[in-house]
């Protein structure tokens, strides 16, 4: 599987991507800005997209509002990142058309399982969606 992290946070960037990498053995692009995502996502087609909320520049939301707008990347599953995780945001963040939310702090021993959950793939045997 392929997946793209895009997170102004270079931390969250690494440890997602090593995760991933390491525990899932899925192929991991990261991006520390919405512009720079929305490019890579153009380029790489990646299977799903974990997407920060709050980054300077261009957000979240607007990120997402781009990647939907372009036929190549309109229907890339979108998973977003947030430190915001009240009910009436997570509900906010589900109308916008995401595919779901993960709270940061994440645990990163679980992640892989979290968006496989998130996006109603089932683990098979081996752990791997």
């Amino acid at each position: 599987m392929k997946l793209l992290v895009i997170d102004d946070q270079e931390d969250i960037r690494e440890v997602a991507s090593l995760t991933l990498e390491l525990k899932e053995g899925w192929d991991v692009v990261a991006a520390g800005s919405g512009a720079d995502g929305i490019n890579i996502a153009r380029g790489t087609l990646p299977d799903v997209i974990l997407l920060d909320v709050m980054m300077p520049d261009l957000d979240g939301p607007s990120t997402l509002r781009m990647l939907r707008n372009m036929p190549e990347t309109q229907s890339i599953p979108v998973i977003f990142l947030t430190a915001k995780v009240q009910a009436a945001d997570h509900r906010r963040y589900l109308e916008m058309g995401v595919n779901g939310v993960i709270a940061k702090p994440f645990d990163p021993l679980t992640l892989g399982r979290t968006i496989c959950e998130c996006l109603s793939w089932g683990m098979k045997d081996n752990d791997e969606c």
